[in-house]
């Protein structure tokens, strides 16, 4: 077996030889670009992001800077309407919300009780004008008065100067001499009050110096006048446009007080907005600068405006009972100041008043509205 069995070396000899180490396949040029990313992706990846901090850089660069609040408010101008004469609602021409033209009616009044005063005032009109007929006629009788009372005192001179001369030569008594001087004398008198009477006349018939018409004649025009405007007062008209608010409190058969609040109408064509900034924000604001509103009403809605106002006063100052900071629990409060913006342009929605706002003033750059 030993013969037959071959030697070692013999045995590695006939082995086959081992194989050789296999070398990696070298990538492809279409695989090395596949995996790589394009330009168009490194440009996305790495430009966008930089060109909106440019952006950003350069618009606060630009702008200057700004101050916002979320204390903002729509205002519109408000008007109360009152009735100026008190009475019994017999019309109720408008409902609630409704837009109304300046001049149209709005309610009535029961006006019967002003139309008879408007016919007594007419009344005192010519009762006035019969008494001015009454006071020329006594100004044409006081001239008659005074022409017979004057004819009375000639026949009265002449009689007593009869009389003087029988008494000088003793061929009357002294009783008849006296009566004749006392009737001389009380014609004069006469005289007088006939011209005093005259003169009370005249002066009664006397036109004012400046409506140049009798006064009692003027004050009885004055009532109708006054009637007249209280006749008209029954109907209740818009003073302004505006939309009709609380009209509902209004009802046929009701008692209108002179004065009370009847209803109110509000001015919705020109509406502001008041922002109430913080104190530390109005160091750079000024008058005419932009602004821009948002509304929380309507998401999206964006209206350019202009700082029309600033405040005279913090909020505070003009509370009904306002702080009292020199009590010696004092603690310090930033103040808000009252700042009214303008729009520069009409809003896609309708305003109404009281909406939360959305303020933002731009407030640096110099940038005023309009400029």
């Amino acid at each position: 077996m030993d013969q037959l069995a071959p030697t070692r070396p013999e045995a590695e000899a006939a082995a086959p030889p081992p194989a050789a180490p296999r070398a990696d396949p070298l990538p492809s040029p279409a695989a090395d670009t596949a995996a790589r990313p394009g330009w168009r992706t490194r440009l996305i990846m790495f430009g966008l992001p930089l060109a909106l901090v440019a952006g950003g850089v350069g618009w606060w660069l630009l702008s200057g800077g700004s101050v916002s609040t979320d204390n903002a408010y729509v205002q519109m101008d408000k008007v109360s309407v009152a009735a100026e004469v008190g009475g019994r609602i017999t019309e109720v021409a408008v409902r609630d919300g409704e837009q109304v033209a300046k001049g149209q009616l709005l309610f009535r009044i029961d006006s019967e009780p002003y139309a008879l005063n408007v016919a007594q005032a007419t009344a005192a009109i010519d009762a006035a004008r019969v008494e001015v007929g009454n006071l020329a006629a006594g100004a044409n009788t006081s001239a008659v008065e005074i022409a017979a009372a004057r004819e009375e005192v000639r026949f009265a001179q002449v009689n007593f100067e009869r009389q003087a001369a029988l008494m000088e030569k003793g061929f009357t008594t002294r009783a008849a001499y006296d009566a004749s001087r006392h009737a001389l004398a009380q014609a004069r008198e006469r005289v007088r009050q006939a011209e005093a009477a005259a003169v009370e006349a005249r002066t009664r018939l006397a036109a004012g110096p400046a409506s140049g018409i009798n006064p009692q004649v003027e004050a009885a025009r004055v009532q109708r006048a006054q009637a007249e405007v209280n006749l008209a007062r029954t109907s209740v008209r818009a003073p302004s446009a505006g939309r009709v608010a609380q009209a509902d409190r209004l009802q046929v058969g009701q008692a209108m007080v002179a004065g009370l609040p009847a209803l109110t109408l509000v001015d919705t064509a020109h509406p502001w907005v008041e922002a109430n900034f913080k104190e530390t924000d109005l160091a750079d604001m000024r008058v005419g600068q932009r602004a821009e509103i948002r509304f929380d009403a309507y998401p999206g809605l964006k209206v350019r405006g202009h700082v029309l106002m600033i405040g005279a006063g913090t909020g505070s100052e003009f509370s009904v009972l306002p702080a009292q900071n020199a009590t010696g629990n004092w603690v310090k409060v930033t103040q808000r100041v009252p700042v009214r913006i303008a729009f520069d342009e009409k809003p896609a929605r309708d305003m109404i008043a009281g909406l939360s706002a959305e303020v933002t003033v731009f407030t640096g750059g110099g940038t005023v509205a309009g400029k």
